[in-house]
Formats: structure tokens, sequence, C-alpha cells
């Protein structure tokens, strides 16, 4: 396959400007479309731009939103049920590998829509592939969910 990015340029007939990474952030001083990489000089401006990613997908991605809603629900869930420290471990787990995997499909996404902005069957197999990983994780937390919950719900049920 043929990269459709050719020395540094944009592939025929592509709007640089619809690429344009400043339209993905909110703050005018973080042009990133002006400004090249470069590493973060500290730890704090590391963990600035790992947020400044999370920030990104709150505001951008409708399934990261749907996700936290859930993990709130599941919060308050844990706390009205009195979930054991374990199964908080387990909880957090779960919550934090959906989270990754919707982070890393976020990515995969972007990074996809650059390199190849006309459709091609491996840009395809390349988002269906990240977006079915979250799917898988977010299966894993549902049953988790259920494992845990689930005793403690039909326990309530049957007291009524």
């Amino acid at each position: 396959m043929q990269n459709p990015v050719k020395n540094g340029t944009e592939p025929a007939g592509v709007n640089p400007s619809k690429h344009d990474a400043s339209q993905a952030t909110d703050d005018k001083s973080d042009n990133l479309a002006t400004q090249p990489y470069i590493r973060a000089r500290s730890l704090t401006l590391s963990f600035h731009y790992a947020f400044q990613g999370v920030w990104y997908a709150l505001r951008t991605q409708r399934n990261f939103r749907v996700h936290a809603i859930i993990m709130l629900v599941v919060v308050i869930a844990g706390l009205l049920l009195g979930i054991s420290l374990d199964q908080w471990a387990v909880v957090a787990i779960v919550v934090g590998l959906v989270f990754q995997t919707e982070l890393i499909n976020t990515a995969v996404e972007a990074i996809v829509d650059r390199v190849s902005p006309e459709y091609h069957l491996l840009a395809k197999i390349a988002k269906d592939s990240s977006a079915a990983a979250v799917l898988v994780a977010a299966i894993s937390a549902v049953v988790a969910g259920l494992l845990i919950f689930g005793p403690k719900i039909l326990m309530l049920l049957k007291l009524r």
C-alpha cells in the first residue's frame, strides 16, 4: 500500500484546513498546527498534555461521555450497595480499561483520518478493529458489573 502522505505534503485534493489541529483545541495559544511537536520538558507538562487528551475525548467523543456517565452510575451504585474493597478494585480496573481503549480508539481514528482522508479498506480495518477493542473492554466491564452488582441487586429485590 502506498502512503497517501508523500514528502510531508497532503495528498492531492485534501483540504489542509480540514486537518488543522488548532480546531481540536479551545486554547488559541496552543495552536498545534503552527507548533512543532516537542517532548514535554517536565513531568508536570507531560500530565498537562495527558489531561488535554482526556479533555479532548470528553468534549468530542460521544461514547467517551456515555462511558463517563455509566462510570458515575456504577460509583454511586457501589457506594449505595456497599461493595467490598476487592470489588472496588475490579470496578477500577475495568473502568480504567474501558477509558483506556476509548482514548486509544480516539487516537487511532485521528491518525487514520490524518493519513488516509479518503476511504481505504485498511483504514476501515484499523478503525473497526480499534472500535472492537472498546467493545470487548465494555463487554468485560458489563460482565464484571453483573458479577459484582447482580447478587446484591437480587438480594435487595428478594427483600421487598
